[in-house]
């Protein structure tokens, strides 16, 4: 699979291997989304160095996700995911289709993790130690 980010440029999921990944699925009239966007742009900016990648793949529209991320100044890679990143978090575990919907893999490409509803610095903390 591969999704665009915010500036049309490619983003394959192939090339997020290699090193654990923190998917995260969300949107901009998501409530609970927008609480937990500075909390996913932190743990990628302090986990960088422990070589966690994170990616999060908005169920939304372009114009709305670039002015989100201009407004609240989010350094986090964001890719445009739209319908298909749904079904794609239904594939990962999200049953019911809710957002937000977090999972985290480890470097082979495994799910260890999913969570559905807004993560918290503990649950990444959490999740960072088991996930190599």
């Amino acid at each position: 699979l591969a999704f665009r980010d915010v500036d049309g440029i490619p983003v394959a999921m192939s090339a997020l291997r290699g090193k654990p990944l923190l998917l995260n699925f969300w949107a901009t009239w998501c409530g609970p989304c927008v609480v937990e966007m500075p909390i996913l742009d932190r743990f990628a900016r302090e986990r960088a160095a422990d070589r966690w990648q994170v990616l999060a793949l908005a169920i939304d529209q372009p114009d709305p996700v670039r002015r989100f991320i201009a407004e609240r100044t989010l350094r986090l890679p964001v890719a445009i995911a739209g319908g298909i990143g749904l079904e794609l978090s239904r594939q990962l575990g999200n049953r019911n289709g809710g957002l937000p919907f977090t999972a985290a893999f480890d470097s082979a490409g495994r799910k260890t993790h999913g969570h559905l509803g807004a993560v918290d610095n503990g649950l990444l903390a959490d999740w960072a130690k088991s996930v190599h």
